[in-house]
C-alpha cells in the first residue's frame, strides 16, 4: 500500500527552506526533496564541507550557511544573516553523547537539539513567513523535564534519558509555539514530526558500544529517504496547526506519514509555559510576537 512520497510535493517554485543539519542524513534528504521541488535551500550546517557536498550534488537551488547550534554566537550571526523565509525546519539533532557541553554551559543534547533551535526560531520568528516544523522522535516518550536541572549539573548524566528529555522539550516547545502563534493571530504554523526508526548517521556518535550496536540494529530501520517523508509532509502538505506527524506502519516506526500520538507528558501545557520561560532565560531570547 503506497502512501504520501515526495512526488506528492506541490510545486515549491519561489520558495525558501531553511534546513538545519541539512549535511547528511534526513536533513541532505529533506534539502534534495525540497530543491527537486523547485525550492531554494540553505544548508544550516556545523560541518561546511559536508554541506557543500551535498549542496553542489543539488545544484543552483542550494546555498551554504555556518551554524552551530551548540554555540548561541554562532545562532545569533546565522540569524542576522537571514533576510527571509517562508519554512525553517529545525532538523539538527545528536544523540545519546557522553557528557559534555556547549559553547554556553548547557549540556550538549538538550542545549543543541532544544536550546539551540528555540533560539534559532525565536531570532527567525518575524522573517519565517510560513512554517516552523521541530523534528522530534518517538524517544520523546522515554523523557521528562527537569525544569530545576535542564542542564544535568547535580543529578547523576544519564545519556538516553538526557536525549528523551530533549526530544520531548522539541514537542513542547512546537505545540507551545502554535498556541502563542494563534493567541497573537498569526496565520504562521509550528508543526512537529518524528522519523521513526531511520537509518542514519545519527547512531554512529555514542562513541560507545552502541554504536556497532545499532548499526546492525540500522540493516532492520526504513531508509532515511522515508525517514524524511513526515518532516518533508509537516514543511509542504495541508496539516493541522500544531500536528504531530510521523510513520504511520509498525507502531510509529515506519512507513509513509500521517498524524502521530504523543507522550501525555508531551501535552502538558503548564510545563510547557515553564520550559519556554526557563529557555528564554538561558538563552536570552525573547520572542516577538508582534513582528
Amino acid at each position: 500500500m503506497s502512501g504520501w512520497g515526495v512526488g506528492d510535493i506541490p510545486d515549491q517554485q519561489g520558495r525558501t527552506f531553511i534546513i538545519t543539519g541539512a549535511n547528511s542524513g534526513l536533513g541532505a534528504v529533506a534539502a534534495r526533496a525540497l530543491a527537486g521541488a523547485g525550492a531554494q535551500v540553505v544548508l544550516a550546517c556545523r560541518n561546511l564541507d559536508k554541506a557543500r557536498a551535498v549542496a553542489d550534488e543539488i545544484g543552483e537551488r542550494a546555498v551554504v550557511r555556518h551554524l552551530d547550534l551548540a554555540d548561541l554566537s554562532s545562532v545569533r550571526t546565522f540569524a542576522a544573516e537571514v533576510e527571509s523565509a517562508n519554512v525553517l525546519i529545525n532538523n539538527a539533532g545528536v544523540m545519546a553523547l557522553p557528557l559534555r557541553r556547549t559553547a554556553d554551559g548547557f549540556e550538549m543534547q538538550v542545549g543543541t537539539n532544544h536550546l539551540g533551535h528555540f533560539a534559532l526560531t525565536g531570532l527567525l520568528l518575524g522573517k519565517i513567513s510560513e512554517r516552523i516544523v521541530t523534528v522530534s522522535s518517538s524517544a520523546h516518550t522515554m523523557g521528562a523535564i527537569d525544569l530545576d536541572d535542564l542542564n544535568w549539573e547535580r543529578r547523576p548524566y544519564k545519556r538516553w534519558a538526557a536525549y528523551g528529555q530533549s526530544k520531548l522539550a522539541n514537542l513542547l516547545f512546537s505545540f507551545e509555539l502554535q498556541r502563542r502563534l494563534t493567541a497573537a493571530g498569526s496565520a504562521k504554523l509550528a508543526i512537529a514530526a518524528h522519523p521513526g526508526y531511520a537509518a542514519t548517521d545519527l547512531q554512529s556518535h555514542t562513541e560507545s558500544i552502541l554504536d556497532k550496536v545499532m548499526a546492525i540494529g540500522n540493516k532492520l530501520a526504513q531508509s532515511a529517504e522515508m525517514g524524511a517523508l513526515p518532516e518533508l509532509f509537516a514543511a509542504t502538505a495541508t496539516v493541522r496547526p500544531g500536528g504531530y506527524y510521523g510513520p504511520t506502519g509498525l507502531g510509529g516506526s515506519r512507513g509513509y506519514p500521517g498524524p502521530s500520538g504523543c507522550s501525555k507528558r508531551a501535552k502538558d501545557q503548564l510545563t510547557a509555559r515553564s520550559l519556554w520561560d526557563l529557555s528564554e532565560r538561558l538563552t536570552g531570547v525573547k520572542f516577538d510576537f508582534t513582528a
